[in-house]
């Protein structure tokens, strides 16, 4: 892409997903013979939109994700791993860090790596969006109505629906922006902070645009999941 600036993800696959009722993590179970964390660094790795990936893994994962991951599968645009935190903002934390190393780094895509199914497509409009307003998030409208409920699970209030996104990843910043509102974020300590959007609404007040994702970009949480990847996975088989 002509005049398209450098642009570095932050590949989160440090979750212990205990939610999968399994005992290896997560982002190593396998879909269609391949961990899972895979498919989004196939992506990445096949991008014009992203220069280069620091992948985040759990406490001592590093060399497992250096042989069996990186080299394994030939993703050369991984050029740090590193281990995560406890919380997801801490791992967050510790991959944007690890990015001092790509000072010309300009924009910053951060990615669940349990969301195999972004493709390119997503990161084009996160890429474009980024440059108009600094910080954004992909997602989708819901499909449902939400309620808003109180500590007794009573119904409180019904937004009208087609002010509700559900947001995904990737969540895409200018580099200085997001750095700061992690660093403020850190020294205060907060531990409510359930993604990177919020980070920056709290700690910088700054807007947040959201921009269209995909359906089919899942987060696998659930066994269910992990079905119904099976069935996206399929479906890009046969059309190829």
């Amino acid at each position: 892409m002509e005049g398209k600036k450098r642009c570095a993800a932050v590949v989160l696959a440090a979750g212990q997903g205990k939610r999968m009722g399994t005992s290896v993590q997560k982002q190593y179970i396998e879909l269609d013979g391949k961990p899972l964390i895979y498919y989004a660094l196939k992506t990445f790795q096949e991008s014009e939109i992203i220069d280069t990936v620091v992948l985040v893994v759990g406490e001592g994962q590093v060399s497992y994700a250096e042989c069996e991951i990186v080299r394994k599968y030939g993703f050369s645009k991984v050029t740090s791993v590193t281990e995560g935190g406890k919380e997801r903002y801490d791992s967050v934390w510790q991959g944007l860090k690890a990015l001092d190393k790509d000072p010309e780094t300009a924009y910053v895509f951060i990615h669940d790596g349990a969301r195999p199914f972004v493709d390119e497509s997503i990161l084009r409009r996160g890429y474009e969006t980024v440059c108009r307003y600094r910080a954004c998030v992909a997602g989708m409208p819901s499909k449902d109505t939400v309620k808003l409920v109180d500590e007794e699970s009573f119904a409180v209030n019904t937004p009208r629906r087609k002010y509700v996104w559900t947001v995904q990843t990737p969540q895409v910043f200018e580099r200085p922006l997001i750095v700061e509102a992690y660093s403020r974020l850190m020294a205060a300590e907060h531990t409510d902070v359930t993604d990177d959007a919020m980070a920056v609404e709290m700690m910088m007040k700054a807007p947040v645009k959201l921009f269209e994702g995909s359906y089919e970009n899942l987060k696998i949480t659930t066994p269910e999941d992990l079905k119904i990847a099976e069935v996206f996975l399929g479906w890009q088989v046969s059309e190829k």
